[in-house]
């Protein structure tokens, strides 16, 4: 019981440093307090067990709150760009038809960047620019590694189609990876977003897939690493834009 008592005391003196840790840590997205509740809960029963078993329970309940963070960040006051909708690394920039080829063109090509997130990147995705959300679709599949190219059309995923300008659109396709097991977009159809504002979260490792026109400029290159609405990735001009 001794033990025990020892190891709640020092459970309880943890706890009540995460005030003080507060000012180091960011905030968590709200999608992470069941997990970390469940974290917490798993580390008090282990701890009934072994010391070992509480203090692990401990770094994992850490690594949790760490994972869930939702940092704010400085969009560029510029117009006309597309800012990344996640953190992680820009696997490869291609040319690629419109995903799922929902468009009256089926053949319209599209510039495609993939932005893979691994397990300890921040995982909260954030709109690539302003416009208004024209359609949602949500399509079941498996769970490759997200950093392979047959995960873009394998995998499950959740497509957003964003109207720029008549007839000018850009999708955003959130990608379950490997461990990832949930997406979860915010959106609705017919809303209107504003570049960087937050728009999801995909959980534990998992990828991201930007179409823009064939006609934007790409300002970042491959391995780059990008940052959730800092990073700029290509810009438009209105005037020029085609149709």
């Amino acid at each position: 019981m001794s033990k025990q008592k020892d190891f709640f005391d020092k459970f309880s003196e943890f706890l009540k440093d995460i005030d003080l840790l507060k000012s180091f840590i960011p905030p968590v997205h709200k999608a992470g307090y069941p997990f970390i509740i469940l974290f917490i809960a798993g580390t008090i029963i282990f701890s009934i067990f072994s010391d070992f078993l509480g203090w692990m329970g401990i770094i994992l309940t850490i690594w949790c709150v760490y994972f869930f963070r939702d940092p704010e960040r400085v969009t560029p006051k510029k117009d006309n760009i597309l800012v990344s909708p996640a953190d992680g690394r820009i696997l490869s920039i291609s040319t690629e038809l419109a995903p799922e080829n929902l468009t009256e063109d089926k053949e319209k090509k599209m510039k495609k960047i993939s932005i893979f997130m691994n397990v300890f990147n921040v995982h909260v995705n954030r709109m690539p620019v302003s416009g208004k959300v024209i359609w949602l679709k949500y399509i079941p599949g498996a769970f490759f590694n997200a950093s392979l190219d047959k995960s873009s059309k394998k995998n499950e995923r959740m497509i957003s189609k964003i109207e720029i300008k008549k007839d000018v659109y850009v999708y955003v396709v959130q990608i379950a990876g490997l461990v990832a097991r949930r997406i979860k977009c915010e959106l609705e159809e017919n809303q209107s977003v504003n570049i960087g504002d937050r728009f999801g979260i995909i959980r534990f490792g998992s990828r991201v897939d930007l179409y823009i026109p064939e006609n934007f400029k790409i300002n970042s290159l491959e391995n780059q690493i990008s940052v959730a609405g800092e990073t700029i990735l290509a810009e438009f001009d209105n005037k020029n834009v085609k149709k």
